[in-house]
C-alpha cells in the first residue's frame, strides 16, 4: 500500500510522511530526494541546469518507478507532482494508493516558506513577504483543482503533529 501526501511546499508533507512512517512502519520516501538522488542533483540543480520541463519529465518516470514497487510506502510528492502530466490521474487510479492533500491556509504557508525559500527554486528570487503571498495565491489558485481530486483533505492549520496524524491514521482504517 502507498499513501502518497499532496498539497503545497511546506505544508508538511516530508514532516507528517516520516511520522506517519515510523507509526505504520512503512517506508518512507520524499519523492523530490528521490529525484535527487537517482539525477545525482539538487532540485535547484536540475531546474537551473537542465530546466523544468526536463525536471517534470524525470518526475513523472520517478513518480511511476515508486508505485510500481510492492513496498508499504509513506510517499511525499512534490508540490507540483500531481498538477502537471498524467501523474494526478496515475495517482487516483493506482488501487493500492490513497492520496491525501495537506492543505495549509496561505498565511501560513507564506510565514513556513519566507524562512527557507533560498532552498526552494520557485521562490527563492521573491524579496518580499508581500511577493511571496502573492506569488502563493497564484499558484495555489492553479494547484486546488488538482489537490482536490485526493481521496482525502486534511486541513492543517493550527493542528499539532499529534491531531494531523490521527487524522490520517482514521482515515485510513
Amino acid at each position: 500500500m502507498i499513501v502518497a501526501l499532496m498539497g503545497y511546499m511546506g505544508s508538511g508533507k516530508s514532516t507528517i510522511g516520516k511520522a506517519l512512517a515510523r507509526l505504520l512502519n512503512y517506508k518512507f520516501l520524499d519523492l523530490d530526494s528521490y529525484i535527487s538522488g537517482k539525477e545525482n542533483a539538487t532540485i535547484p540543480e536540475l531546474f537551473n541546469k537542465k530546466g523544468e520541463i526536463y525536471f517534470r519529465k524525470k518526475e513523472t518516470e520517478y513518480l511511476n518507478e515508486v508505485l510500481n514497487t510492492k513496498d508499504n510506502i509513506i510517499l511525499a510528492l512534490g508540490g507540483g507532482t500531481p498538477c502537471y502530466g498524467n501523474n494526478l490521474n496515475v495517482l487516483l487510479d493506482k488501487d493500492h494508493v490513497t492520496l491525501f492533500y495537506l492543505k495549509l491556509s496561505i498565511p501560513l504557508l507564506a510565514e513556513r516558506l519566507f524562512k527557507e525559500k533560498v532552498h526552494r527554486p520557485l521562490i527563492s528570487h521573491l524579496q518580499s513577504q508581500d511577493e511571496l503571498l502573492e506569488f502563493i495565491g497564484k499558484h495555489l489558485f492553479e494547484r486546488t483543482p488538482f489537490y482536490n481530486q485526493a481521496q482525502h483533505t486534511i486541513t492543517i492549520d493550527h493542528k499539532t503533529q499529534k491531531d494531523i496524524l490521527e487524522e490520517l491514521l482514521m482515515a485510513l482504517i
